[in-house]
Formats: C-alpha cells, sequence, structure tokens
C-alpha cells in the first residue's frame, strides 16, 4: 500500500529576490524546514543583489489569475502566505482567486525597498481593498504601519494604537514588528480581535539583516497549517527568525541574510 506524507500545503505569494536572502525564494526555504509543503506563484520580479533593489516588474495580473485558478481547484491548502504584490492589480487577482481557499492568509505588506529608492506597491489602499476579505493577520513593521496608518509612529504605545485602528479597518488580526523600534527588548504587538499580546524576546546585537519579514510571515503561515493558534503562530515564528539572525548567511558583498 502507499504511504503519503500528511505534509500541509502552503500557497506562497511574493516576488523573486534573486539573490535567494527574501521573497519567493526565503519564503520556500522557511516553509520547507518548519515542516510545511510550499507551492505558489510569483508577483513580481526584480532587479536586486545583496547590495539593494534597482529595479521592479510586477508580473502579468490575468496570468497570475489563472496559475492560482488553476492551481486552487487541484491542491487543498492549509495557509497562505502574500509578500511583495508589486501592484494593485496583482492584488486584485489575488483576492479573486483566494475566493477557491477558505484557508488562514497572512499579509506582510512591502511597501517600499530597504536599500534602493524603489516604490513596491502602487496604490496601498487599492490593495488593501482587494485582499480585505481573505485576510487573517498583517504583519507591517514600523515605517510599513506608518504608510498603511498615514502618519509616523513615535513609539510603540503609538504603533499600538495604530494597529487597532488597522485590525478594525481590514477586520483581521494585526502583528507590529518590533525590530525598528528602540530599546533592550524586540517587542512584537499582536492586536488580535479585542486582545493585545506583547510577545518578547532578546534584541539581536549587530547588522540589519535581510529577510527577516519574509521568514516572520513565511513561518506564522506554516504553523497556522500545522494546527497552531494565531498567537502560537506568531510566538513559535518569532523564536524561529530570532535563531535564524542569530545565525545569518552573508551571500554577497552587501547585507545578510536570514536565509
Amino acid at each position: 500500500m502507499t504511504s503519503y506524507r500528511l505534509t500541509p500545503n502552503v500557497l506562497v505569494c511574493s516576488g523573486l529576490d534573486p539573490s535567494g536572502g527574501a521573497g519567493f525564494i526565503a519564503d520556500v526555504r522557511v516553509i520547507d524546514k518548519l515542516g510545511g509543503r510550499p507551492a505558489g506563484v510569483v508577483t513580481a520580479l526584480t532587479v536586486q543583489n545583496t547590495t539593494g533593489v534597482a529595479e521592479l516588474q510586477p508580473c502579468d495580473p490575468e496570468l497570475v489569475d489563472h496559475q492560482l485558478g488553476f492551481l486552487l481547484t487541484d491542491i487543498q491548502f492549509r495557509a497562505v502566505k502574500i509578500g511583495l504584490l508589486g501592484s494593485a492589480a496583482i492584488a486584485r487577482s489575488l483576492g479573486t482567486a483566494l475566493q477557491l481557499t477558505d484557508a488562514p492568509v497572512v499579509w506582510d505588506p512591502i511597501l517600499a525597498a530597504t536599500r534602493g529608492n524603489i516604490a513596491l506597491l502602487d496604490d496601498v489602499e487599492g490593495a488593501l481593498a482587494a485582499l480585505r476579505p481573505h485576510l487573517t493577520l498583517i504583519t507591517p513593521n514600523r515605517h510599513e504601519l506608518a504608510q498603511l496608518a498615514g502618519r509616523p509612529m513615535a513609539d510603540l504605545a503609538a504603533a499600538a494604537t495604530a494597529a487597532t485602528e488597522l485590525a478594525h479597518r481590514a477586520d483581521c488580526a494585526v502583528l507590529v514588528k518590533g525590530g525598528h523600534f528602540d530599546g533592550d527588548e524586540s517587542i512584537d504587538l499582536l492586536v488580535h480581535g479585542d486582545e493585545r499580546h506583547e510577545l518578547r524576546g532578546p534584541r539581536v546585537a549587530g547588522e540589519d539583516v535581510h529577510g527577516t519579514g519574509c521568514a516572520l510571515s513565511s513561518a506564522i503561515a506554516t504553523h497556522l497549517a500545522r494546527g497552531r493558534t494565531l498567537v502560537e503562530a506568531c510566538r513559535l515564528a518569532k523564536e524561529h527568525v530570532a535563531a535564524l539572525i542569530v545565525h545569518h548567511a552573508r551571500p554577497g558583498r552587501g547585507a545578510t541574510a536570514v536565509v
């Protein structure tokens, strides 16, 4: 008798970072390492290496829609990770295709390049509106939350207020990543319904490591696919990324990477 692995499928929709430090390649690595089976589509192509992003080319929204529609009529996914979109048109394609699954959806809202003066999404509100019916969790960092909220985030208290507003507007949970805030601890804020959780961990000293947001959102999606609650998934993902930061990779002359 043929036996099959009970490995949960995780759908990845993200951009391609040719350096492998973030985006689709990094997502696949993290999901596989944590016991999920990744499959998915590339949403945007970039001209990028470890020194920064030079150019962005969103993929054809119609092709992405066809890819996902065909894929979702065949494979049952237990979670979805969305990363770089490239355009609101891609978000609309995802929104249409995601009607074919009720899996939890985690969106890492990558809006601008950390290294390189490149905007990575042309219409933030349009993208949010397209994805809103499907979202379980949004995972902005300090700068992404500021852009989504339309005002700067002076500290964690301001971020908590903005996260609550965003959770209400998007009708989903929000996890604010604490890496860009000051303090001896790295404190992520999870706003989940009427609950607020502070996920604390030691701040890893040293240089900024590329791909932490991609790794975190992929890890959360994988833990959700494996049956963890949202709070558990966020805690376990934070621990995993902290370990990746400590043991980071140096693939090129520029930034180090989590994988």
